[in-house]
């Protein structure tokens, strides 16, 4: 039997202590949330942590995982994403992004057009103590299945 192969991606919205999110310019998808490709071997938090590090210049503090995408059509991905405050840095760009920047969630909504890209940023926004998993197709972008999971109360301190 062969393995299934996914490509394990993580992302997050970011906030600064004045709540604006903090977006980067990729050159083919445009404005997004900073993300990545976990490495092989590598820890899900050690490579969020990199991916904003590389895309951006600035340390975060994950807060919580708010959303899970699977994406069904090829190639397959797992990707995880996380709300998260921004810790210390100054802004910088790299290969993968061409301009980063603070912009507010008005602002942010307007910049971020691809609709994968779009989709999650508007779950992140709207996330709160609940974790979503969304399935999706691209060509055209097309949500399969959708589902909240809140916190269950016997889990609760």
């Amino acid at each position: 039997m062969e393995h299934p192969k996914h490509i394990v991606v993580v992302g997050g919205l970011i906030r600064n202590d004045a709540e604006d999110i903090l977006l980067i310019r990729h050159h083919k998808r445009g404005w997004e949330m900073p993300q990545g490709r976990v490495e092989e071997g590598e820890e899900l938090m050690a490579a969020f942590h990199r991916e904003v590090m590389e895309e951006t210049g600035v340390e975060v503090e994950p807060l919580s995982l708010a959303a899970i995408y699977s994406k069904v059509s090829p190639p397959s991905a797992v990707i995880f994403n996380f709300l998260a405050r921004y810790v210390s840095g100054e802004l910088r760009t790299s290969d993968e992004s061409l301009e980063v920047k603070w912009c507010s969630g008005t602002e942010a909504l307007t910049l971020v057009t691809h609709p994968v890209n779009r989709d999650r940023l508007e779950t992140l926004m709207a996330a709160g103590a609940q974790t979503r998993f969304r399935s999706y197709t691209t060509s055209p972008f097309t949500i399969v299945s959708d589902t909240v999971l809140a916190p269950h109360p016997n889990l609760l301190p």
